[in-house]
């Protein structure tokens, strides 16, 4: 790792809380509170400064940010600003620290300093998907961070400067992309992006693969998957392949057990290691796994010295003990430009947070353990009878993923008869890709969703791989379609409205 990340690496958890808590009160004094419109008026009205934060006990009574607090207002004023870290040049002159690079390096110098800490140059936003999207600021310390996270996740996944690599994630403000692109400059290695399916397709990605035959190929876990399917449809061989990293979607054990065999039908000589990512937006920065020789999930591993992570109970928000399951709770601990405090990402994790040494790699950072899922992966749907059904979207992922009969596979919500005030249908579209029966794997889905979510499917429908990519948009949409909600809705009577 980096030699900052080294230090911390050495620390056990008591030594290792410590440190975090001194870099939160320098942050939140020098920073936060001071440049940050939204937390200084937040500390202010709980009467709360950074040197009361002795504990993560004392953490933990600070409130909360939410999405919320970012979203526009109905008035159309636009909260995400208050959340911009705008340096006071009074204050700036107050600060021993900024006094003494003024002396040491001159005035000039120090301005060119603190426009690349703090002036905002790079933008990205939340998807809004289920809400409004909401932008994120960086400056050049950001993109620093960037580079040194990014050279982190290179060397977690055991990348070799030598190695060529592909970034098949879209050209987007979205952070899969710049994390991407940053770890390259990080970990100074050959990196060509190639931006998805939106800009070359899922043939000029195979062509430009089966060119650079790479090492490395890093980007959606479906949108990899049909890059594959395609390549082994075109007969391409990808001998040199040893890793593939993937971001933006969870990664189920059926997800990487297709993956690493359609990478030994294509030549790979050596059983390829699948890594995931955790990251979201207003995170800016992306956690990753290390390589399991086992091929299994090591866990995302955290950087304390940047990020301080907590897992809260989703209901009472309430701090958990160790590998217990929550809701994740990020705090950044060295972001310029947008920043968030105890920002409830809404991301449940299934064995919480782990503070021991990795299995597999030997470090001693914690790790996140355990599925990842979204409190907006469960969904109310109403199936025959039963009114208001909570569905997890989440497990009939999981489900789907694991059946190695199934490759590519999306699943839909309508409404019978297309009757917007008739009851929903689930419907499951797949593409077999063994010789397996069609009325048999019917069966076995039908049996593992009654088993695991109390429900089975209205309907199976069986399509190729090239009707599967069209209809889940590859190519087309920022992210390939695997849920789609098709439910008609009633039409509004405008008579009605006054």
């Amino acid at each position: 790792m980096t030699k900052l990340h080294a230090r911390w690496d050495s620390l056990d958890r008591g030594q290792r809380e410590k440190l975090q808590l001194a870099r939160l009160r320098s942050f939140l004094d020098k920073k936060v509170i001071p440049f940050s419109k939204h937390y200084r008026e937040a500390f202010s009205e709980i009467g709360v400064t950074a040197q009361d934060i002795q504990s993560l006990e004392d953490w933990a009574q600070i409130p909360f940010t939410s999405k919320v607090d970012l979203l526009p207002t109905e008035d159309g004023q636009s909260p995400a600003r208050d959340f911009v870290l705008i340096p006071d040049e009074a204050v700036l002159r107050s600060q021993p620290a900024v006094l003494a690079r003024g002396i040491l390096r001159g005035k000039k110098n120090l301005r060119k300093e603190l426009a690349e800490e703090f002036r905002p140059i790079m933008m990205t936003s939340t998807t809004g998907r289920s809400t409004e999207s909401v932008p994120f600021l960086y400056t050049q310390h950001d993109l620093d961070n960037l580079a040194i996270t990014g050279e982190r996740t290179m060397l977690l996944g055991e990348s070799a400067q030598e190695y060529r690599h592909i970034n098949m994630f879209p050209y987007a403000p979205h952070l899969a992309y710049w994390q991407t692109y940053y770890s390259g400059i990080g970990h100074n290695t050959f990196m060509v992006g190639s931006g998805g399916g939106k800009v070359m397709g899922t043939t000029g990605n195979v062509t430009i693969a089966s060119k650079i035959d790479p090492d490395v190929l890093i980007g959606m876990p479906t949108f990899i998957y049909h890059v594959l399917q395609v390549a082994l449809e075109d007969g391409v061989r990808l001998r040199n392949l040893k890793t593939i990293v993937l971001g933006g979607e969870k990664v189920p054990d059926g997800m990487r057990r297709k993956l690493r065999a359609m990478a030994k039908e294509l030549g790979a000589v050596d059983q390829v290691a699948i890594i995931s990512t955790y990251g979201f937006t207003e995170a800016k920065m992306a956690f990753p796994e290390c390589v399991a020789k086992d091929g299994s999930s090591s866990g995302f591993h955290l950087f304390p010295d940047l990020a301080l992570v907590e897992i809260v109970d989703p209901v009472t928000g309430k701090p958990v003990g160790e590998g217990e399951p929550g809701e994740i709770v990020y705090t950044s601990l060295d972001s310029r430009g947008s920043v968030v405090m105890r920002y409830r990402t809404g991301d449940q994790i299934e064995h919480g947070i782990h503070h021991g040494v990795c299995d597999h790699c030997g470090r001693h950072i914690p790790r996140l353990m355990g599925k990842i899922s979204r409190v907006s992966d469960v969904r109310e749907v109403d199936l025959g009878k039963i009114k208001g059904t909570l569905v997890n979207f989440s497990e009939l992922e999981h489900i789907l993923d694991d059946f190695d009969d199934i490759g590519s596979w999306q699943i839909e919500l309508r409404k019978r008869d297309d009757d917007p005030y008739e009851t929903d249908e689930l419907h499951v579209h797949l593409h077999c890709i063994t010789t397996v029966s069609r009325s048999h794997l019917e069966v076995r889905v039908d049996e593992r969703f009654l088993a695991t979510a109390e429900i089975k499917p209205n309907e199976i429908h069986f399509h190729t791989g090239a009707e599967m990519r069209e209809r889940q948009g590859v190519g087309v949409e920022l992210k390939e379609q695997r849920f789609v909600d098709n439910r008609a809705k009633p039409e509004v009577d405008q008579s009605a409205v006054y």
